[in-house]
């Protein structure tokens, strides 16, 4: 098995941009590099600086029957990007491991994207559903 080895993003669903960004601005290291205003439906923060950057980014659900993906699920939380040195081993294991794959549902299986880095996508944690 490849462990994950770093966060490099998570995303969060919110219901209020302009509450969200009040909060998220007044935490003491959290950095406003993108969106941040009433009228942004997405909103970026950096933490960290160097090899040690982690992104939190706010996606603005409009309403309760926004898609938000294609697998047009309400209970779309957002995203959790993270790093490993195998992603081909890694979701071999979340795969196999029916503890974990009878909660989750992966988008696809492992692909190079155009900067060659290799990933996979999940899309929804708690299948059950």
């Amino acid at each position: 098995m490849s462990e994950v080895n770093m966060l490099s993003a998570v995303t969060l669903i919110v219901k209020d941009m302009d509450k969200s960004c009040s909060f998220y601005s007044h935490i003491p290291g959290f950095k406003l590099i993108y969106g941040g205003s009433l009228v942004d439906s997405f909103t970026t923060y950096q933490i960290g600086k160097f090899k040690n950057i982690t992104f939190l980014n706010l996606q603005l659900k409009k309403s309760l029957d926004d898609d938000l993906n294609e697998s047009n699920t309400k209970n779309h939380f957002g995203r959790i990007i993270f790093y490993t040195n195998n992603v081909d081993r890694l979701y071999t294991y979340f795969k196999t491991n029916k503890s974990i794959s009878n909660l989750i549902l992966i988008e696809n299986e492992p692909v190079n994207d155009v900067l060659n880095v290799n990933y996979s996508i999940i899309v929804k944690v708690d299948n059950r559903n």
